[in-house]
């Protein structure tokens, strides 16, 4: 199934706190938000790799008590994989290996670009918080 196919997420109701991220291997953009406000908030990016990036990640699950995870996912125009979609795909299933959390996969093309057209100081972080705003736009009410 291409992406461009994909059906929204059934996210359960009782599902209402997010986190989302947008997956890079040297950086990584956080966003927070909620169900009931619609919204997203950026956070600090992740400046780290391998397990310190996951340790980072445990702090922030921490403060922040998300009930899910987002994960952008990236593909072509035309809505084929490349080496970056499954590497996000990868770091989803991680995230939900070590945290125990369900993990939801939102098609994150030009999300990177959308940012910097914004202005933004923080492209990984704007793009987590696009990535989670869009996600949560398709949440049923």
């Amino acid at each position: 199934m291409s992406a461009q196919t994909l059906p929204p997420p059934l996210v359960p109701q009782h599902l209402q706190r997010f986190m989302a991220f947008d997956f890079g291997l040297k950086r990584t953009g956080v966003a927070v938000g909620s169900r009931m406000l619609g919204g997203a908030q950026p956070q600090a990016t992740i400046h780290a790799q391998g397990a310190a990036r996951f340790a980072d990640i445990a702090l922030r699950l921490q403060e922040w008590e998300p009930d899910a995870l987002v994960v952008g996912v990236p593909y072509h125009p035309d809505g084929a994989p490349h080496e970056n979609t499954v590497r996000a795909q990868k770091f989803g299933r991680q995230l939900h290996g070590r945290f125990a959390l369900p993990v939801f996969e939102v098609d994150e093309r030009y999300s990177t670009t959308e940012a910097l057209a914004g202005g933004a100081k923080d492209a990984d972080a704007a793009s987590a918080c696009i990535i989670l705003e869009q996600f949560l736009r398709g949440l049923h009410p």
